[in-house]
């Protein structure tokens, strides 16, 4: 049976590392992405159809539940099928606990932890639909188990996740569905780049200090990670070989988290 994931954010980042991995496991790989990133997430379908499988872009926002829903039911209605949610779409920014407004918070909530819920809805509802489980795999973080100064609301977002995978997992294994969540830590990314000059102004270092301090005291590795290692873990969730692990929050952050 050919496998069909749906991988939410996935224009560049964690998300287009992913979309490769699983095409290169031979998925069909539907990608979601804003309207704003449509080149991007266009020149990744190109990529994901060079390695032999197929793939499909679609405009959605994973804030907007009738939009995750549109989505799944559109990867579904392409490729005749579907076993593989990846809610990996996500943002941070940096700022202050006492300076954080209303706008902020809902934004990045939003985001980070109702689009996982929502995709969580809309792949169980799938699945149901075509009579089979699945396996839904969410994007958490090491600031999902520790907090860091100025990133308060994306960690509890994260936070967020982490719970709600682990009520998810217990809903719904009698439909046989697993649902598990990565965990990356700081990953060579936009995203890093970003929080970085955010930081930055919080904290008096360059970006590029703030990478270097943290990466040398709390990375046991000694290296930051690169999107294709965080790849290689959802490749492995997603697989047969991961059928009897659900509810797990799984750290790939070079052993910051222990």
């Amino acid at each position: 049976m050919t496998r069909t994931a749906l991988v939410t954010g996935a224009a560049s980042g964690i998300g287009r590392a992913i979309a490769l991995q699983l095409a290169k496991d031979g998925y069909n790989v539907a990608i979601t992405d804003l309207s704003h990133q449509s080149e991007l997430g266009s020149q990744v379908i190109k990529e994901i159809e060079s390695l032999g499988s197929k793939g499909h872009f679609i405009v959605a926002d994973a804030s907007k539940r009738s939009e995750m829903f549109q989505a799944v039911e559109e990867t579904s209605s392409k490729f005749n099928g579907f076993n593989t949610m990846i809610n990996n779409a996500g943002i941070m920014t940096a700022e202050p606990l006492l300076s954080l407004d209303e706008k902020r918070i809902q934004k990045t909530m939003d985001i980070n932890f109702n689009g996982v819920i929502w995709g969580i809805q809309a792949a169980a509802k799938e699945f149901e639909k075509l009579g089979h489980g699945g396996k839904i795999i969410n994007a958490c973080s090491f600031l999902g188990f520790n907090a860091f100064p100025f990133l308060g609301i994306y960690c509890a977002s994260k936070f967020a996740v982490r719970g709600i995978t682990q009520v998810a997992a217990k809903e719904l294994a009698s439909k046989k569905i697993t649902v598990n969540a990565y965990c990356p830590g700081m990953v060579n990314t936009s995203m890093l780049a970003n929080a970085g000059n955010d930081l930055s102004k919080e904290l008096g270092l360059t970006p590029e200090q703030i990478v270097s301090t943290y990466t040398k005291s709390h990375i046991t590795l000694g290296e930051i990670a690169q999107p294709e290692d965080i790849a290689n873990l959802v490749s492995f969730l997603g697989d047969e070989k991961s059928n009897y692990i659900t509810g797990q929050s799984i750290h790939v952050d070079g052993g910051i988290v222990f």
